[in-house]
């Protein structure tokens, strides 16, 4: 095992960009394409903020001194007094990977202030897929999380999956390889072990999707045919990503040990076997957890203080949102959508899965248990009624108990149905939040009337409630772990900074204002406060309104 060196995520940023963040240019060029005058300039680094001029010159940052003489020729000029101007934001988790090729525009994520966002969360990826017929199943399967738009499935490899994204969208997409498509491509879709053969291709094709720009390796072990992987295998399969500078991002296995701690501790260990970073998704302690956040949190420092390279993100919400899916058990799932489907229909496995679920509890059968679970994303007319539900109502109004409206409702809906549930609980959310090495991850999701509101209103919550009502952290700690210190993780040489050279993705927004105005109730309501977002050097959103501009492009390892 290669040896791991302690990161520590301020000192690498400093490292990684030097004194040229602290400096500005006093000359400046004759010629700006875009003009930012008046604001505070936060840079992303944890300095304090201060006045200054940015200029935008062929996509890339002049910083000027707030003295400085501006460009004789500004092509446009955006007067930002009385606002922070800042590096766009960037988004370590996002389930955006097939919905923003239906929707270009993306402006959940943009008109919060998000320039790059990272999708192939959860071992979800959709590259690579060798066998379109194997990409189309996984779509299915995966239909009530990440969507199933109406698009041409026409890539197999990473590179090729990356070139629809290059000036069609309106931010920067990273991709992480999930290893579900790698269980695919070398075991199929059943609950079998990893051998040597399957081992030596999975790792053929992260060397592959790492060459061609993948950023590293996702797991989400609770949704198969990624689940199944072994300690083992995952820590073979992140060997291979880190050996090619990649990271270890994982939704942990949550049933495992004492629910707890263990699941934790196994992401912990699998970076430490593989000497390679590892990122532990969506951290956040549950009001069901027999402890506190302190001793999730300790698990995070005391592996650092050992010298492992571990960080987390979460995010700024207390509703959850998955494919509704993920309430069977992983063994109905093996073999894929098809044999799934007929285990759905199939009575003698429904009486398996309602003795599985009477050994839950109590709550199995009484509607009231599931009053928690709000459903999401029907197509067809006679399920319409059912859009923002909870399984309670249908339980009531139907007379079924929840495992056969649960399995109805995923042959109805061919598995596209979502589902939104209580996730972090509010009273530890905020340890989370500004604890030091912790970083932003929306786990935006998008279908359905009324998804999480996590996926409109992240960014700004953690800007307007948590630094400016609640002093929960500073201003300039706040972007930084929105900037600089996610751009460090994913290995990103020109973004998350304002510094010379850099390449122009911004915000602008009103400290005083901004804030998220999602919530449960009303979650597809942008926020207020952001007022400019630009990438690569062009205006995406002006003055609140998306513009229809669509610079973005995939980002790629090593190239970025």
């Amino acid at each position: 095992m290669r040896e791991t060196t302690r990161i520590d995520l301020r000192r690498d940023i400093l490292v990684r960009y030097g004194r040229r963040m602290h400096t500005s240019n006093t000359g400046g060029p004759e010629h700006a394409d875009l003009l930012i005058t008046g604001g505070t300039v936060v840079d992303g680094t944890g300095a304090p903020g201060r006045p200054g001029t940015v200029a935008v010159v062929d996509g890339r940052i002049r910083l000027l001194d707030a003295a400085a003489p501006p460009p004789a020729h500004a092509a446009r000029t955006i007067d930002a007094t009385g606002r922070v101007v800042a590096p766009g934001f960037i988004d370590l988790h996002s389930h955006g990977g097939l919905v923003i090729l239906a929707d270009p525009r993306h402006e959940p994520k943009v008109r919060q202030g998000v320039t790059t966002e990272v999708v192939g969360v959860d071992g979800n990826g959709f590259a690579p897929f060798l066998r379109r017929e194997d990409l189309e199943a996984f779509v299915n399967l995966d239909s009530g999380l990440d969507g199933r738009p109406a698009i041409n499935y026409d890539w197999s490899s990473v590179d090729s999956y990356l070139d629809r994204y290059d000036g069609t969208v309106s931010l920067n997409v990273a991709t992480l390889i999930g290893n579900s498509p790698l269980r695919i491509a070398a075991l199929g879709w059943d609950d079998v072990p990893a051998d040597a053969a399957a081992l030596d291709r999975m790792r053929g094709l992260i060397r592959d999707g790492m060459a061609e720009g993948a950023f590293g390796l996702s797991s989400g072990l609770d949704y198969p045919p990624g689940g199944y992987a072994t300690t083992d295998e995952l820590v073979a399969l992140t060997e291979e990503a880190g050996r090619h500078g990649g990271f270890y991002h994982t939704h942990v296995r949550y049933p495992l040990g004492d629910r707890y701690l263990d699941p934790f501790r196994e992401a912990i260990e699998i970076g430490r076997r593989a000497g390679a970073p590892a990122h532990i998704t969506h951290f956040y302690h549950r009001q069901t957890h027999p402890g506190g956040p302190e001793p999730m949190l300790e698990l995070v420092d005391n592996a650092r203080a050992e010298g492992l390279d571990v960080t987390f993100d979460c995010y700024p919400s207390e509703w959850a949102a998955t494919r509704l899916l993920i309430q069977l058990p992983q063994w109905i799932q093996a073999g894929g959508p098809g044999p799934l489907k007929e285990r759905l229909a199939d009575r003698e496995t429904r009486d398996r899965l309602r003795a599985e679920f009477k050994a839950r509890g109590a709550a199995y059968a009484s509607p009231a248990g599931w009053a928690d679970v709000r459903l999401a994303a029907f197509h067809r007319p006679e399920n319409l009624r059912w859009e923002s539900r909870t399984i309670a109502d249908v339980m009531t109004e139907t007379g079924h108990d929840a495992l056969d409206v649960i399995c109805d409702l995923l042959l109805a809906e061919d598995l596209g149905v979502g589902q939104v549930t209580s996730g972090p609980w509010s009273e530890t959310l905020r340890d989370f939040v500004k604890h030091p090495v912790g970083m932003v991850g929306t786990d935006s999701t998008f279908l359905g009337a009324k998804p999480s509101p996590r996926t409109y209103g992240s960014f700004p919550r953690i800007l307007g409630q948590f630094v400016r009502d609640e002093a929960l952290l500073s201003l300039e700690e706040a972007i930084r772990k929105m900037t600089s210190a996610p751009a460090v993780r994913l290995g990103l040489r020109d973004r998350g900074v304002i510094r010379d050279g850099a390449v122009a993705d911004l915000v602008v927004f009103d400290p005083a204002t901004v804030r998220s105005t999602a919530t449960y109730d009303e979650p597809r309501s942008y926020p207020v406060g952001i007022e400019q977002v630009i990438v690569a050097g062009t205006l995406v959103v002006a003055d609140g309104a998306h513009t229809g501009a669509t610079p973005g492009r995939a980002l790629r390892h090593g190239r970025d």
